[in-house]
């Protein structure tokens, strides 16, 4: 049987491109094993799928400004990397499929070491950090954005363009509305702050609550151990992080307010959801997420708020906003086609 090792994780991000590619591989004949972190969100979204052979690996954070832990996560790393080949090394894949993020790092080393080939997805316009480490030790970088080519090594790079879930298309607003209890006669906000929750957004979206109630009925998304119990009311629906409901609850949404991580708004414009983005700020990473919004907002998909700018009034007009005006983003958003994308990643890695 072919063999194929996936790797990516530390955020939903990171693991949404194999989701996809999980299925299609099982159906092609693939075995396919995957390393991730002991406590990372790959863990509970893949170590439990009952055709995945799921290895957790040691590993550190890879972080741009000083911290003590940078010095300990320096062994971390490498024992994550001996574990990584000794793992490797046993089951012996064809290829390596890594999504990026800090676990991917001993696990491309790894390959390397064993003479497996690598390829490579980056989501973002520019590449991360360990995705910039990868890059030496991979065949073939698949891109989502055209731009971020010139980025990249001579010869290295493949713009596939951007992957969406499939199953993501089949949602059912019945089902979702049903699952959130909500009236069918008011709209719908749908806040996701990312895999991790966002504290900025979650207080302020809990803010503004009553006023928005009045008109919106709000999905809240808001990161592990983010629910307060005490908010809980008709028309407000509360989760640390949505897995099989999610289709339901992106296609019940009227309005989306998020971050700006690549994979994510891109199934949002798959679904054709107006979008109010507010990217995580340049002291939080390294802009990445500012420049995917620029795009967004340029070509008339979203409305974008910088973080420094959320307030209860910048939010409530942009809100209104967009709602109100949601037919002329849905229109911009008819000629975007992602069907492509995940097809030809497919292709690439398995001949």
């Amino acid at each position: 049987m072919k063999k194929i090792l996936l790797t990516g994780g530390g955020s939903a991000g990171h693991i949404t491109v194999n989701l996809a590619l999980i299925p299609m591989l099982l159906k092609s004949g693939w075995e396919v094993i995957y390393i991730g972190s002991f406590e990372g969100i790959e863990r509970e979204l893949i170590g439990n799928l009952p055709d995945v052979t799921y290895y957790p690996i040691p590993t550190g954070k890879l972080r741009r400004y000083f911290d003590w832990k940078n010095f300990t996560d320096v062994f971390r790393v490498l024992t994550g990397i001996t574990e990584a080949y000794k793992i490797i090394r046993r089951e012996q894949p064809k290829i390596v499929f890594s999504k990026g993020g800090f676990v991917s790092v001993p696990v491309v080393l790894g390959s390397r070491l064993n003479n497996i080939p690598v390829i490579t997805h980056e989501s973002d316009l520019t590449p991360g950090l360990a995705n910039r480490i990868n890059m030496n030790f991979t065949q073939k970088i698949c891109t989502t954005f055209p731009d971020t080519l010139q980025h990249l090594p001579k010869g290295k790079g493949e713009f596939i363009g951007a992957i969406v879930r499939p199953e993501l298309k089949l949602g059912d607003r019945d089902h979702g509305r049903i699952f959130c209890q909500f009236e069918s006669n008011k709209p719908v906000i749908l806040v996701a702050g990312g895999s991790l929750g966002s504290v900025y957004i979650n207080q302020t979206i809990r803010s503004l609550l009553n006023q928005l109630l009045e008109e919106f009925q709000i999905v809240h998304i808001c990161g592990k151990g983010n629910v307060d119990p005490s908010l809980e009311r008709p028309g407000y629906k509360q989760f640390e992080y949505v897995s099989n409901e999610l289709a339901d609850l992106m296609c019940l949404a009227d309005v989306v307010i998020s971050r700006a991580g690549s994979n994510f708004i891109f199934e949002f414009l798959a679904l054709k959801k107006p979008m109010i983005l507010i990217p995580l700020p340049k002291k939080s990473s390294r802009g990445d997420q500012i420049d995917n919004a620029n795009i967004f907002q340029r070509q008339g998909f979203a409305e974008v708020i910088l973080e420094e700018n959320l307030t209860e009034v910048s939010l409530l007009t942009t809100i209104h906003n967009v709602y109100h005006n949601q037919a002329d983003y849905i229109k911009k958003m008819d000629n975007w086609n992602s069907d492509r994308s995940l097809s030809k990643l497919f292709d690439l890695i398995t001949h």
